[in-house]
């Protein structure tokens, strides 16, 4: 196991770090310490051939101007919040409207647009970075002085976990989770729609026009939300049910999770015989198939367009605060907030 750094930019006078971890395999998986931005995992095929499958950029611009999350933690709260703003304790806290009119992923400078502190811990078998940052009391509307930590650790199983921790001096919100785009066809050869995703999941949330639930959960019976045995992306491409045309035409929806830390998310693709398995410890997982992905750049020589990537967005049910019947994710005062995920490359 080892691991190495280097600058990878400059922000407002201040260094961008690249940190690479590689175990003794060859599998790589390099971090930033802007927004602790994953910006390259390379995994082998069946072949054992390293290819990178996730989408980045090789320079801090790019990130700035076109990053639609590639890689970042999200937060303080993931996802969006209805009309950007929440009560507690009597008292209604106002947030950035940065999603037609709802709060989106923290705000317009969340977890994902800061440079966190970046720290290498070294082991036999596992390689660990340690990122952390204060976010002080008002920061993007939240309250709360808010001390977070996120452990990327690298083991010679081919499994990168995450950890997530936060502790705050006030009742506050918080889920924080990870937005990587995967493509397992290794060095964006193709894309997505042929990929093979498997849910431990009967039940997905309705969404409203505007992608926030409606707070209705249904059944994925005898739909294209169906995962539990196995189903293409193409399928919800190519559906005319009225939740994946709401979606651009695929998925960006939150699944509750039926199991958890026993291989609840597999994504395969055939082609390439790469398999990824998420175990996670949180209620759900909200499955977004890059059908608003474009613009007039590439992504490492790709075109942005739909279907490039596939995220898998370990976290607590979005818009939760106004949704009495959802698992709420409110941090009290001086409470540790933890959660871990774990991806497994086989």
């Amino acid at each position: 196991m080892k691991v190495f750094k280097e600058k990878f930019g400059e922000l407002d006078g201040q260094d961008v770090t690249a940190f690479t971890m590689v175990n003794d395999h060859g599998m790589e998986v390099t971090s930033l310490d802007f927004g602790c931005i994953i910006t390259k995992i390379n995994a082998p095929d069946q072949n054992g051939v390293l290819e990178n499958v996730v989408l980045g950029f090789d320079s801090l611009d790019e990130y700035l101007e076109n990053s639609p999350f590639f890689g970042a933690v999200v937060g303080r709260v993931a996802g969006r919040i209805s009309g950007a703003e929440f009560e507690l304790r009597n008292r209604v806290y106002q947030l950035a409207k940065n999603d037609n009119g709802n709060h989106l992923h923290g705000g317009l400078k969340g977890f994902d647009k800061v440079i966190w502190n970046g720290e290498i811990e070294e082991g036999e078998n596992a390689v660990s970075l340690v990122f952390t940052y204060f976010s002080r009391d008002g920061e993007e509307g939240y309250p709360g002085n808010l001390s977070m930590k996120v452990i990327y650790t690298l083991n010679n199983d081919n499994e990168l976990q995450i950890t997530y921790e936060g502790v705050s001096d006030q009742r506050t919100l918080l889920n924080v989770t990870n937005h990587t785009y995967f493509n397992l066809s290794g060095d964006l050869k193709r894309d997505i729609l042929e990929h093979v995703l498997t849910l431990k999941s009967n039940e997905f949330l309705e969404l409203r026009d505007d992608l926030i639930p409606t707070g209705e959960i249904l059944s994925v019976e005898n739909t294209p939300f169906d995962f539990t045995q196995g189903r293409k992306i193409k399928d919800g491409a190519k559906s005319d049910h009225p939740q994946n045309i709401l979606a651009g035409k695929g998925y960006d929806h939150p699944f509750i999770l039926a199991e958890n830390n026993n291989e609840e998310i597999v994504l395969e693709d055939e082609q390439s015989g790469r398999k990824l398995i998420v175990e996670t410890d949180q209620p759900g997982v909200v499955l977004y198939t890059s059908s608003q992905l474009s613009g007039d750049f590439s992504i490492r020589g790709a075109q942005a367009r739909p279907y490039l990537g596939l995220c898998l967005e370990t976290q607590g049910l979005p818009d939760s605060i106004h949704q009495p019947h959802f698992k709420p994710c409110v941090l009290e005062k001086d409470e540790v907030y933890r959660s871990v995920t774990k991806y497994r490359f086989k």
